[in-house]
């Protein structure tokens, strides 16, 4: 162990000596080590070395010694000329490394989106800027601006150390000069080499210009997020004024933006924007920049900003891809790295559904309904041909929300999903469930008496009827024999990867108690469109770089989570009108005439939600109608069909009419048997599940299901 250190030791005053004869740039590479070293000297001076004489060590020994130090200070001296020569100069900041647009197309070649196509620069003298303007970036991105000399060893290097060695991230640990220099001299790649190279220039950089100097420089290179370059651009954009007009709380968002400005960016995530926002408030007070009042008066401050003013097409798709693209590349890939996107997006299908969501909407205004959301996706592919996050994007204060992405109950649409896992475990479409009334205990917990949405009883049900016609007490009953873990492994292998709380659920998870995405619902529903076969769904053809070579191309890849008989029963009580005709009547919205598709609804209790999934081997369509504010909407909304149903219809019929045979529907699979049942109906069965059935009329307590008075 003193060998490592006395080598360590050694090694530092060779790095001392070398950073001191040396000249112009070199110097500042070696004086950077030799402070590193220096700090290893430090630690090791107490430490007793035993004496080493020449006498102790043979002549070879010597000879080889010294050949190997003087090879490796030549080596090392070379290598670091190599290095520093190829280095871009500071003289050049504002005037090189202009980020490349990144292209976002439609699959049919048409352009959806620019991400930095220009930027758009005004310059900006500091000391026209409001002193808190300078505070507010200093206190969240640097609080040691004015004590380092453009690195900051301990808060900085060290930390991005940690990251690189324990989660094998190249981030963090950078000073406002550091990014400054990374910013307008160098690549974005995320490598050891780039970060030695930034740590490099920026102490370079600190020899050449001032501190004031580099924050003006600072305000006026780094992006604020779109095409907003520089502070006096930003402000402008956000808030329509110059920047020497911010106030606090706006100067305060902007200092939180250049971090990652889709991530807080206030037009797609205006709650996070918020957040950031008084972070670098709390941060601002805490080093003293501002006192508790101003503190709390400017958290308090609404966030306003100007609406968006970019011409964009299908925005909530756009920023999703955006995002996705973020969490594969990284952010400066995405805003500099100059990419070509070709999406899965079919533009045609995406205006449609626009249209569509906003006629609709305006038909049941009455019904307090204010949103809605709108996700079609090929289940064969899992590609996403329309994501409609609401409304209308533009409008304020939540149109750029994306409810495909957000946390919503499901109701009564997540039951094909639990009654997919029964008919895998032992259940078949004619098994008899008793609708009566039930209340189950568990220790500690409440009484749970699970009422149907019409709050009748229909007595004893098959499967396929209890399912087509959503009641709730033969689901309940059903889950309970299964177990609720089983239920959510089965969920989660099928795409729904929100409920990792187990502890949050119980029976009522099957009536939609646990939250979940549109994006999860239709990845989950597509594994039943699809035959049993999971497909992950995905907003990309084609992913090309700035040269045009193509990083990635989509080559979907399926997995059978379902057994392809199941997949093709359910799919068949989904479509059938005849047997949801006691809910839903025969001529309902669920009904497309000439075509047989699949189909579910969901409506929350508290008439927060309401959902239509549906699909056909071709398509499949989610909706969902609503409020964002989570505010009910109106009772009357309790059938399931009057909110999200008519746009499921019309957006349905569309593809079907226009695209494709719309005709066509799964073939049976070899191990299906079919037998008469109930009503002389056919039912399909699993092969070797039949002869579990009753299928006699003795089955039934009734011929058919008859209402039962509402318990007390």
């Amino acid at each position: 162990m003193k060998s490592f250190w006395r080598g360590l030791y050694h090694l530092a005053n060779v790095f001392i000596f070398i950073g001191e004869i040396t000249q112009w740039p070199f110097k500042f590479l070696f004086r950077f080590l030799a402070k590193l070293f220096n700090l290893i000297r430090e630690k090791i001076s107490a430490i007793q070395l035993p004496k080493i004489t020449l006498d102790s060590i043979s002549i070879p020994v010597r000879y080889f010694l010294l050949g190997a130090l003087t090879t490796a200070v030549i080596f090392i001296t070379y290598q670091s000329y190599l290095f520093v020569k190829a280095l871009p100069s500071p003289d050049n900041i504002g005037k090189v490394n202009f980020p490349l647009s990144t292209h976002i197309y439609d699959r049919n070649g048409s352009l959806l989106y620019e991400i930095f196509r220009d930027q758009n620069r005004t310059q900006v003298s500091l000391k026209n800027l409001p002193q808190y303007v300078v505070q507010a970036t200093i206190a969240i991105e640097d609080k040691d601006f004015y004590r380092h000399n453009g690195v900051a060893l301990f808060g900085g290097i060290l930390r991005a150390i940690k990251e690189t060695i324990f989660n094998k991230s190249i981030q963090g640990g950078s000073t406002i000069t550091q990014q400054l220099v990374k910013s307008a001299l160098l690549t974005p790649e995320r490598t050891v080499e780039r970060k030695i190279k930034e740590i490099i220039l920026a102490l370079w950089t600190e020899k050449l210009y001032s501190k004031d100097q580099i924050l003006e420089m600072y305000f006026n290179q780094v992006p604020y997020g779109g095409s907003s370059y520089g502070i006096e651009e930003a402000a402008k954009t956000y808030f329509g004024k110059s920047a020497k007009e911010l106030t606090l709380d706006e100067a305060a968002l902007l200092a939180g933006l250049p971090q990652a400005p889709s991530v807080y960016s206030p037009y797609t995530n205006p709650e996070a924007a918020l957040k950031r926002r008084n972070e670098v408030l709390d941060a601002m007070a805490k080093q003293g920049y501002i006192d508790e009042k101003s503190k709390v008066k400017s958290e308090n401050s609404k966030l306003e900003v100007l609406p968006p003013k970019t011409s964009i097409v299908a925005p909530h798709f756009v920023f999703y891809t955006k995002s996705q693209l973020e969490s594969n590349y990284g952010i400066e890939k995405v805003e500099e790295g100059g990419l070509k996107v070709t999406t899965t997006l079919d533009s045609e299908i995406q205006r449609q559904a626009e249209t569509v969501l906003s006629e609709e909407l305006d038909k049941i205004s009455y019904l307090n309904v204010t949103n809605g959301a709108i996700l079609v996706t090929r289940p064969s592919t899992g590609e996403i041909l329309a994501m409609v996050g609401s409304v209308n994007y533009f409008q304020q204060p939540w149109g750029a929300f994306n409810v495909t992405t957000a946390l919503r109950q499901p109701g009564s649409s997540i039951k094909p999903i639990m009654y997919s896992l029964a008919l895998q475990n032992g259940y078949t479409a004619a098994s008899i469930i008793d609708d009566s009334p039930v209340v189950f205990r568990s220790p500690g917990s409440p009484p749970y008496q699970p009422v149907n949405y019409d709050g009748k009883f229909h007595g004893k049900v098959p499967l396929r009827y209890a399912l087509a016609n959503s009641y709730n007490i033969p689901a309940v009953k059903t889950l309970n024999t299964i177990g609720v873990d089983k239920f959510i492994d089965f969920a989660e292998k099928l795409g729904i990867d929100t409920w990792h709380d187990r502890s949050r659920f119980g029976l009522s998870l099957t009536l939609g108690g646990g939250e979940v995405t549109m994006v999860d619902m239709a990845e989950a529903f597509g594994t039943l469109a699809n035959q049993g076969y999971k497909l992950p769904l995905s907003y990309f053809l084609k992913i090309q770089d700035n040269s045009g070579a193509t990083i990635k191309e989509l080559r979907p890849f399926k997995i059978r989570e379902m057994d392809p008989a199941v997949s093709y029963i359910m799919s068949d009580i989904l479509s059938d009108n005849q047997a949801r005709t006691w809910a839903f009547g025969p001529g309902s919205t669920l009904e497309i005439p000439g075509y047989k598709v699949a189909v579910k609804t969901g409506t929350t209790n508290d008439k927060r939600d309401n959902w239509t999934i549906g699909y056909t081997p071709d398509f499949l369509v989610a909706v969902w109608v609503g409020n964002n504010d989570n505010s009910p909407m109106n009772p009357y909304l309790s059938s399931g069909i009057t909110g999200a149903s008519p746009i499921w219809n019309r957006v349905m019929s569309y593809l079907l009419k226009n695209y494709g045979d719309g005709n066509r529907w799964y073939e049976k699979p070899d191990d299906i048997v079919e037998k008469t049942c109930f009503f002389g109906k056919t039912e399909y069965f699993v092969k070797g599940t039949e002869n579990k059935a009753n299928c006699s009329k003795d089955a039934l307590a009734t011929p058919t299901p008859t209402p039962s008075p509402k318990p007390q």
